[in-house]
């Protein structure tokens, strides 16, 4: 039996993502004091993950990161297997043929649901559709979004949540100059949008958007913030909260809505209203959204444990278009254990297990490991200790039958794959670049996999909605 990680045998490792966590494992696996072979899959054409598709396209320079990545990607011992789905273009089982260990960090897909009546009206939206629609995902493309109301109501009280909302709140004028998509700008610019409301369970000690992004509602040439005073006027476990040290960013945030009730609002022809201590019961309309039903709350408990409890109390708010923004949850993958319910796969420090049986030679990475928590330096720490576990287990692995990943090309190619390698990534990027210069942005990502494909060929036609 070959010794995995000799310059006769490298260690072989497919990946299955190509976000944060997929690089930062690639990273880790490259920086051992072993001979590696690192192969990273995605789905998509492009690479980066919700740094491309999830980051707010106002927020550039949390983008920087992809430079990092970049850097990863030009290692001899790395490649990019893009437009190549695992679990289509090929199975789970067949990639244990070509490699010693498969770690899948593709993330969490898909939004988690309120579970309440009328939640599937028209005009009921989930946060990442809408964020992947003004980013550029492909996948959301075709979606529409009625702005032709004057009230948008979201549910959440995450940085996502949040970024929908500035979105929604901004003008033109302060989005043009970013890497949103042409068509979405488009859109935006006819909203009718004048009021967004965001409702959170909890109070606004316990919300979980950053400072940072909390701040910059105030900042917003055309949009006022708006507060309850009576939101702030806290009970004493959350007045406790503040005051642990380990707390500090909620105390922040606390601070930056009391500063909220000074604003002097002339001049601004939108407004940002923040409501705390609601729960949505129900979407009501004929046909499609016309008004929300919430909860009013109370919290009990001791600090940092504090529950929701419903006071039996209600209020309805008339408007045109609801976002759940409640967390995401991942998706099963045909052969991987899933768990339904907590929305991750099952594992043991980055393991793959099912009923306490360890798939050997499977590991994950990131969301799809932990649960949809954390900021993109997150997966970092994360991929380490899933990188850690493989390395314990090296001498464990049985070795793949096939060691090629030219093999596997041929494989993918005469299933009629077209794989996308990070040199023709560079071209979409270069193409995309170019496409921005025209319209004075960053960028003009390519909405749809057949633009990507056709900047890889040069066969890119102008009149296209690509």
């Amino acid at each position: 039996m070959p010794v995995l990680g000799t310059q006769e045998r490298p260690l072989r490792v497919a990946i299955v993502g190509s976000g944060p966590s997929g690089f930062y494992t690639a990273d880790a696996i490259l920086r051992q004091n072993i001979i590696t072979k690192v192969d990273l899959f995605d789905k998509l054409p492009v690479p980066f993950g919700l740094v491309r598709h999830g980051v707010a396209p106002d927020h550039q320079k949390i983008k920087n990161v992809i430079k990092i990545f970049e850097k990863i990607a030009v290692n001899p011992q790395f490649s990019y297997f893009g437009n190549v789905t695992v679990g289509k273009n090929i199975g789970v089982f067949e990639l244990n043929k070509y490699y010693d260990a498969v770690v899948f960090a593709y993330g969490a897909e898909t939004d988690r649901h309120l579970g309440v009546r009328g939640e599937d009206l028209a005009g009921s939206c989930t946060a990442t559709e809408f964020v992947g629609w003004y980013n550029g995902h492909p996948d959301f493309q075709d979606r529409h979004f009625d702005l032709s109301g004057e009230v948008a109501v979201i549910v959440g009280n995450g940085n996502v949540a949040m970024d929908v909302a500035r979105i929604l709140c901004k003008t033109p004028e302060e989005l043009k100059n970013t890497d949103i998509t042409q068509n979405a700008l488009d859109v935006l610019a006819e909203s009718k949008i004048k009021e967004v409301h965001l409702f959170g369970r909890r109070g606004p000690v316990q919300a979980s958007f950053t400072s940072p992004e909390l701040r910059e509602m105030g900042e917003l040439s055309s949009c006022y913030p708006v507060v309850d005073p009576k939101d702030l006027q806290l009970n004493e476990s959350s007045l406790k909260e503040l005051q642990d040290t380990a707390n500090a960013w909620h105390k922040k945030n606390y601070e930056i809505m009391k500063s909220y009730l000074s604003i002097d609002p002339q001049g601004r022809k939108r407004k940002f209203v923040m409501h705390f201590f609601r729960s949505p019961v129900e979407i009501m309309g004929k046909g499609r959204v016309q008004k929300a039903r919430f909860e009013i709350n109370a919290l009990t408990g001791d600090p940092n444990k504090q529950k929701v409890r419903g006071t039996g109390k209600f209020e309805e708010i008339d408007c045109g278009i609801f976002f759940r923004s409640v967390g995401y949850s991942g998706t099963r993958i045909q052969g991987l254990p899933f768990s339904t319910e907590a929305g991750i796969v099952p594992n043991q420090l980055g393991r793959v297990v099912d009923s306490e049986q360890i798939f050997t030679g499977w590991y994950v990475a990131g969301w799809i490991k932990r649960g949809a928590v954390g900021i993109i330096g997150s997966n970092k720490p994360d991929a380490e200790e899933t990188v850690r576990s493989l390395m314990e287990d090296i001498g464990h692995l049985n070795p793949c039958e096939i060691p090629s990943s030219e093999e596997l090309l041929k494989l993918l190619r005469s299933r009629e794959a077209m794989v996308v390698t990070f040199d023709d990534w560079k071209k979409i990027d270069a193409a995309e670049i170019q496409r921005g210069v025209q319209l004075g942005k960053p960028r003009e990502k390519f909405a749809r996999i057949t633009g990507m494909l056709s900047a890889i060929f040069n066969r890119i036609h102008p009149e296209k909605k690509y």
